[in-house]
Formats: structure tokens, sequence, C-alpha cells
């Protein structure tokens, strides 16, 4: 993300950060653990292998997500949060209360 766009607003900034089909499932569970490319896709099974490179790419590129590279045989990568990308719980955490509340909501009424 460049910081020289125009934002609408602070909340249009975050968007840009973290708005992407499955970033916020990303961090959703980078928050519980750090997690391998496979374990990842596995927790997020409807991304696809590319959609899932693209979005994990830019998080690292946006500084929210760090990427490891062990030089073993076979190659083993891990994912885990920056310490700016854990400045996004409670954004993360809202989300989530806010999904758990809406479908208590829906399946009581």
């Amino acid at each position: 993300m460049s910081v020289e766009e125009d934002f609408v607003c602070p909340v249009d900034v975050t968007l840009k950060l973290i708005g992407g089909k499955y970033k916020p499932i990303i961090l959703y569970h980078l928050f519980q653990n750090t997690l391998r490319f496979n374990q990842l896709h596995k927790l997020i099974r409807k991304a696809t292998q590319k959609v899932l490179t693209q979005q994990l790419r830019e998080l690292e590129h946006d500084g929210i997500v760090h990427r490891e590279v062990y030089p073993v045989v076979p190659p083993k990568t891990e994912y885990s949060l920056t310490e700016f990308g854990r400045t996004l719980y409670p954004v993360i955490a809202a989300m989530s209360e806010f999904g758990k509340s809406f479908l208590r909501d829906k399946r009581k009424g």
C-alpha cells in the first residue's frame, strides 16, 4: 500500500490494509498460532493456493505478517504476526464477536 494514496477516512486505511477475501480470516488464525502455509490452507479451505499466497504476500508487504523460511529439506515456511500486525487484535476480535452475536441472533429468530 502506498502512503501517498488518497484515503476517504481512517476506516478506508484499515480496509486497504486488511480488506480482502481472506485477510481477516488469515489474521484471526495467526492470532491463535504461528502457522505453516498448509496449516493455513486447511483452515481456509475455500481459498485457492494462489489467492492465499497473494493475500499473505500483501500482508507481508504491508508489515502485518512475518514470513520465516527455514533452510531445511523439504523447505519449511512459517507465518506469524509482526508487532504491528498484533495491533490489529482489537479489530479482529471485534469482528469475531460481531459474527458470533449475529449468528446467535439469527438462530433465535
